[in-house]
């Protein structure tokens, strides 16, 4: 688990690609790696990754297809920084929101603002995520704990403001209008959202049928011609 608060950035020194596979090896920040071990998990821009071995201030990591598909690290090359945090301790204090490093999809950064002391930052999402962002609400943005200002759920599109505190430790200053970001929605929220859902589903199902099947009643009775004066059924 992971909190969202990023420690710092990481420089990628190399990236081996293979069919299916790719291997980035990382240089930490000062003091980020002590007493890191062969197969600890760290987030890096969100994604949990497993460390493979292990070198001075450095580490290597395996990144699988599926992550591959998922998420923006196949798009970096050598010297490149990414957000990294180690996994989270028992009875650490969560200063963001629980995070499994479990990425979502992505998102587009769209415009980004620049008002004095802030950093305004608005995002296109796909139709599969905006239905787990709110105003107000959580959500991680290369692994980054962040709170949603505001939300346009017909666009699409959502904002956030970043303090100049988590621009310093993160590589959001680097980013520009065109970026993708990988999404981690914020897990209570999505259940909440899929279990009301389901049970609107669930309840709603027979009254839609019964509406259905007397909507084609009325419209077939419409399209039928009147009784005419010789029928017998019409005569009283």
């Amino acid at each position: 688990m992971f909190t969202g608060i990023v420690k710092g950035r990481a420089r990628i020194q190399a990236m081996e690609r293979r069919s299916g596979l790719v291997t980035l090896e990382l240089a930490f920040p000062a003091d980020f790696d002590e007493g890191l071990e062969i197969g600890a998990s760290v987030a890096v821009d969100g994604v949990c990754l497993t460390v493979t071995t292990r070198l001075p201030d450095q580490a290597r990591f395996d990144v699988m297809l599926e992550s591959l598909a998922r998420t923006t690290l196949a798009e970096f090359e050598a010297g490149d920084e990414v957000n990294v945090e180690r996994a989270a301790r028992d009875g650490a204090e969560i200063g963001g929101h629980p995070l499994s490093g479990h990425v979502d999809g992505t998102a587009i950064i769209t415009a980004i603002e620049t008002p004095e002391n802030n950093v305004r930052m608005l995002f296109s999402v796909g139709p599969e995520l905006t239905p787990y962002i709110f105003s107000k609400g959580y959500i991680a943005i290369n692994g980054t704990s962040l709170t949603v200002s505001n939300v346009d759920r017909k666009a699409g599109t959502f904002e956030v403001w970043l303090i100049p505190e988590t621009l310093r430790m993160t590589t959001f200053e680097l980013k520009k209008a065109g970026d993708r970001v990988n999404i981690e929605i914020e897990r209570a929220t999505q259940v909440t959202v899929d279990t009301i859902r389901s049970y609107l589903d669930t309840a709603l199902a027979p009254l839609l049928s019964r509406l259905d099947a007397q909507a084609l009643i009325d419209s077939v009775q419409l399209q039928l011609p009147p009784p005419s004066a010789n029928d017998p059924s019409s005569r009283q």
